[in-house]
């Protein structure tokens, strides 16, 4: 990977180039090694080690601004990703809401304030050799259990490097590994997915167990009717629905009109129980610490008592709704404007376990897949249940049972919440990695079976 001065040398090399040519340039470095060892039918299948470098350039030009990327950091490259930079801008209309580049007022003092620290030694230098060693983990379970195992071990790491023609710079490094298990039956399935910055916190064992168990536990799965339902959704399924929800905390969104939280600041939306935050610096969260202009992120309330405090800016939808920056812009020029990537919800103190034996008679989900928004007004959304879905009856777990679409808004599901679990770092599939509890909710619908 590319250090620190070697980013810096990369991009000022750049903007020395450009400098007599436009009104201002910034550049953008990235890079990964994130290595993936994939395995199927209890046996490794593939083994994939890339690196990835890119570069991105964004050129200001007479109101103009355009954004060309490239893979090649070479001289040559850089100058010929400048030229074309040019190029482009010129054919471009003028953005009346350009806004200048990032000037490096109190750099020093704001790195130091906003430091965090996501590299770990060990997870960078994890090898194919060791990545297999926690893949036999997961076989040797599924062996024993006459199970099926799929699945990925990944572990490796990442920078990002922003720097600009006015004289500011910044650069993260971090690492990650990750581990997904699905442990299938002839009738039935488990999943579970871990995601940490050091490979030490992913305990390989525990995860191919629980996987496992859930597989056996669903075998012979039972059909039951549609309808409202308790329902105990696992941090995974409860991130994947409620994360439809981060984009309307973005400022662009309510710019747009877009957001289900459109002219709800100071309002009461959600149950009491209810707290967000987007927080950079909390200890389980990923990411850089400044935003896609380089700017750092703040950390902030954005619900608090069920009542919306704040919502995250770039200096693009800051500047329209007449408001503070937050440090939460995309890359310009961006569509999307802004986006919290670092969200926390508080929990509780109930565990799941703790949660079914409360339970006269409901369902436990596992995960869900393909959820998509219904109404953005109300934040309904529809999805399937998948890999481990339970029937609860006197506070135990009676059977699995076949696999169920639902119906459900977001903000309704969240004036639902009986019980919580404490928060924890959560990887789902449907939204980026944040803190998330396991939910207990109470008039989940679901409208449709489905054959498996």
């Amino acid at each position: 990977m590319i250090s620190e001065a070697k980013a810096k040398q990369i991009i000022d090399a750049a903007i020395r180039y450009a400098r007599r040519k436009v009104d201002g340039i910034e550049v953008t470095l990235s890079g990964s090694n994130i290595a993936t060892s994939r395995f199927a039918n209890n046996g490794m299948t593939q083994n994939q080690f890339p690196t990835t470098e890119s570069v991105a350039v964004r050129v200001l030009l007479k109101g103009r601004q355009a954004r060309l990327n490239g893979d090649d950091l070479s001289e040559k490259g850089l100058r010929a990703l400048v030229d074309n930079a040019i190029v482009a801008v010129k054919l471009l209309e003028k953005d009346e809401e350009l806004q200048p580049l990032i000037k490096p007022k109190g750099r020093r003092n704001d790195k130091k304030k906003n430091a965090v620290s996501r590299f770990d030694r060990k997870t960078a230098k994890m090898s194919a050799m060791d990545r297999a060693r926690e893949v036999r983990k997961v076989i040797d379970v599924a062996n024993a259990k006459s199970l099926i195992a799929s699945g990925v071990y990944a572990s490796g790491e990442m920078y990002t490097a922003i720097g600009n023609s006015a004289g500011h710079f910044v650069y993260h490094r971090e690492t990650s590994a990750e581990c997904s298990i699905t442990m299938t039956a002839p009738d039935s399935s488990g999943w579970v997915k871990a995601q940490a910055v050091k490979s030490s916190e992913i305990d390989v064992q525990e995860l191919a167990e629980r996987a496992a168990l859930k597989a056996t536990m669903s075998a012979n799965p039972q059909e039951i009717d549609p309808g409202k339902y308790t329902v105990i959704l696992e941090p995974a399924a409860a991130l994947d629905m409620i994360g439809q929800l981060w984009y309307s905390f973005a400022g662009t969104s309510h710019v747009d009109k877009l957001s289900c939280l459109l002219g709800k600041l100071g309002k009461k939306v959600f149950g009491d129980n209810v707290a967000f935050m987007d927080d950079v610096a909390h200890k389980d969260q990923s990411g850089a610490p400044f935003d896609g202009e380089g700017l750092p992120r703040q950390s902030l309330a954005l619900v608090e008592d069920g009542v919306v405090k704040n919502f995250v800016y770039g200096r693009r939808s800051a500047k329209a709704l007449k408001c503070d920056c937050t440090g939460h812009g995309l890359a310009e020029p961006s569509a999307m404007g802004d986006y919290p990537m670092n969200m926390v919800m508080k929990g509780g103190d109930s565990s799941v376990e703790e949660m079914v034996k409360s339970t006269d008679r409901g369902i436990l989900v596992t995960r869900v897949w393909y959820v998509r928004e219904v109404d953005p007004t109300t934040m309904l959304i529809t999805g399937l249940t998948q890999d481990g879905t339970f029937l609860i009856e006197n506070g135990a777990i009676k059977c699995g049972i076949k696999n169920m679409r639902f119906n459900v808004s977001v903000i309704e599901m969240l004036n639902s919440i009986l019980a919580m679990s404490p928060e924890a770092r959560t990887s789902g599939e449907e939204a980026p990695t944040a803190v998330m509890p396991a939910l207990k909710v109470t008039g989940f619908n679901f409208t449709e079976r489905t054959l498996y």
